[in-house]
């Protein structure tokens, strides 16, 4: 979020100006200057006295970055911690510590959700179930003010609803879900990012594949830097045949694991429970986010990309898990996520 201060600075425009007592000494010459000289001098006393008169105000225009970092915090036990309060987070940007000027717990902010699924041969199984899944997911997760849009991705991505808060629509787009053999994952990944981050609320992308990017299209870097950018959060659910299996290319799983970390979101494996436990997993985590905002403060110059860490100082290191963002990247809007 973009903040503009304006201050007024009278009688004062560059350095070394009078102070605003003297203009009344110049409008004085002036007026009597005119009186003397007669009509034939009112216009080059009139071209004098403009300068004078528009310099008397300047408006400064100071653009401030508002940094939202949404957290999530859990314990030990990875049970949700609710009821912390705003002196229980410490903030801090590239190691220096920041005020934080916005605390909320009970998050009204819009969500703005993207579920990219993975239609390709590598994880096809019975399409009609997992679509079954995602329409139960977002009948129980979407409010109002909320909004989804659906992806599929194999060998290319495509966009089957755009953002919505209609249910009829997100059924159908679910209806539409069509398999191929190749996966593009990070294109999925940059994609969705980009639509999201032209939004306002929290932007959530929720993927369903194993990660096996077979596309090699765009990078995981790619990927990564597109989410970062658009203040998206992953949500990595993790569908293998068999979560365990010796020998298994555990590459991709590593992905969308990192994914899910670098961004604050979540990774889960699609097991016991099937997609239906995974889904309602996201929906609890994203019901007990805490919002915390700064202006930042001694920034170092000249850093492209700024890293956030957020800390619960009253507790050992390994009572509490808290997850949030990495950080934003200084040319980008990622600072108001």
């Amino acid at each position: 979020m973009n903040r503009s201060l304006r201050t007024t600075i009278p009688g004062r425009t560059t350095p070394g100006s009078p102070p605003s007592d003297s203009y009344s000494v110049r409008w004085t010459v002036a007026a009597f200057s005119f009186l003397r000289l007669g009509w034939g001098a009112t216009l080059a006393a009139s071209l004098l006295l403009a300068p004078i008169a528009c310099a008397q105000e300047t408006t400064l225009r100071v653009d401030v970055k508002l940094v939202n970092v949404f957290v999530n915090v859990t314990d030990a036990n990875g049970a949700i911690v609710g009821g912390l309060t705003r002196n229980d987070f410490k903030i801090l940007e590239d190691g220096r510590p920041q005020e934080i000027a916005v605390f909320e717990r009970q998050l009204e902010l819009p969500l703005n959700l993207a579920l990219a699924i993975d239609t390709s041969g590598s994880v096809r199984k019975d399409m009609s179930e997992e679509a079954g899944a995602a329409r139960r997911f977002a009948h129980a997760i979407l409010r109002p003010q909320d909004e989804m849009s659906i992806f599929q991705f194999a060998t290319v991505v495509r966009e089957l609803t755009p953002f919505t808060n209609k249910l009829p629509e997100i059924d159908r787009g679910l209806g539409q879900l069509r398999g191929d053999w190749a996966t593009a994952v990070y294109d999925a990944v940059v994609e969705a990012s980009q639509k999201l981050g032209a939004r306002e609320g929290r932007k959530i992308l929720v993927v369903v594949s194993d990660g096996d990017d077979t596309a090699k299209s765009s990078t995981y870097a790619d990927a990564l830097e597109a989410a970062l950018r658009n203040e998206v959060t992953i949500y990595s659910l993790i569908d293998v045949p068999i979560e365990a299996s010796a020998g298994r290319d555990i590459g991709g799983e590593h992905a969308l694991i990192t994914l899910a970390e670098q961004t604050g979101g979540k990774h889960y494996y699609v097991g016991e429970g099937g997609l239906d436990k995974a889904f309602a997993q996201v929906s609890d985590d994203l019901r007990t986010q805490y919002l915390l905002g700064y202006y930042p403060k001694n920034q170092e110059p000249g850093r492209a990309f700024h890293r956030i860490t957020v800390t619960i100082p009253r507790a050992a290191a390994d009572v509490y898990n808290v997850r949030n963002k990495v950080g934003y990247y200084a040319d980008s809007r990622g600072g108001n996520n």
